[in-house]
């Protein structure tokens, strides 16, 4: 069984993003990268399968520039066997990623194919989703728990009302949530080993896709300052204030 983990190289979690000063987009230069936390969870979770017997291979992919090497090179860290890059210095869109990652299934035919339900930088929760649709494949998003039984995958999914379980069929498409589990800590050993790993490149060309963007940026710009917040005594006070503000509104 082989199992295929897309993971995206994001602007870490911890770095407070800057908008350029020509509002075209986010600053991201001399801007500490990391993989994105729901990939993370996603290459973790795939590794624990082949851990546990069973799956054969893990195969990590990103999308991107050539510093996704670096990315792709913590996923073999984490456990993957190896790797793809589809290098391309184009801006990448939902759609875009999807169909690459469409014309990677359908070269590897991989039994299930993880990703993380949304990256932090654009947040669209479309890649897998759109995925599904072009491989013509079952998904199951959200996932808290995911257990293979034989050809189908039991995943347990985080929904609004509270858990929901559905079977699929092997081949599938799950997303991860976040309380799936929590990634290991990586090893210097393992990133080591990780750069001995094969780590295969591609251009979307050599996989006839067209990867122009469908959706123009006007532009971007940082959300209104907040106004500081009052402290009221009672509670006539603070409907007073409530009033007040109301009218303003």
């Amino acid at each position: 069984m082989k199992i295929l983990v897309p993971v995206k190289r994001v602007v870490d979690y911890n770095v407070k993003v800057r908008v350029k000063s020509d509002q075209s987009g986010v600053d991201i230069a001399n801007v500490k990268m990391s993989m994105n936390p729901f990939d993370e969870i996603a290459i973790e979770e795939a590794v624990r399968l082949k851990e546990a017997g069973v799956a054969t291979e893990v195969i990590a992919i990103s999308c991107g520039v050539l510093q996704c090497t670096e990315t792709l090179r913590t996923a073999m860290a984490i456990g993957a066997d190896r790797a793809i890059l589809i290098e391309t210095t184009q801006e990448l869109q939902p759609l875009a990623v999807a169909k690459l990652l469409n014309a990677i299934v359908a070269k590897e035919a991989p039994s299930l194919i993880i990703l993380g339900k949304q990256a932090i930088d654009d947040d669209c929760n479309q890649t897998g989703q759109m995925l599904a649709a072009l491989a013509q494949l079952p998904q199951a998003t959200f996932a808290s728990k995911v257990e293979v039984v034989g050809q189908n995958v039991k995943v347990t999914r985080e929904i609004d009302g509270g858990l929901e379980v559905v079977s699929l069929r092997l081949p599938a498409v799950v997303t991860t949530d976040l309380r799936l589990n929590e990634p290991r800590f990586i090893t210097l050993p393992n990133i080591v080993k990780a750069k001995k790993k094969p780590l295969e490149t591609f251009k979307p060309e050599d996989l006839g896709v067209d990867v122009t963007p469908r959706i123009k940026t006007l532009k971007v710009s940082e959300p209104p300052v907040r106004g500081a917040g009052v402290r009221v005594s009672d509670v006539d006070q603070l409907i007073d204030k409530l009033k007040n503000v109301a009218k303003v509104i």
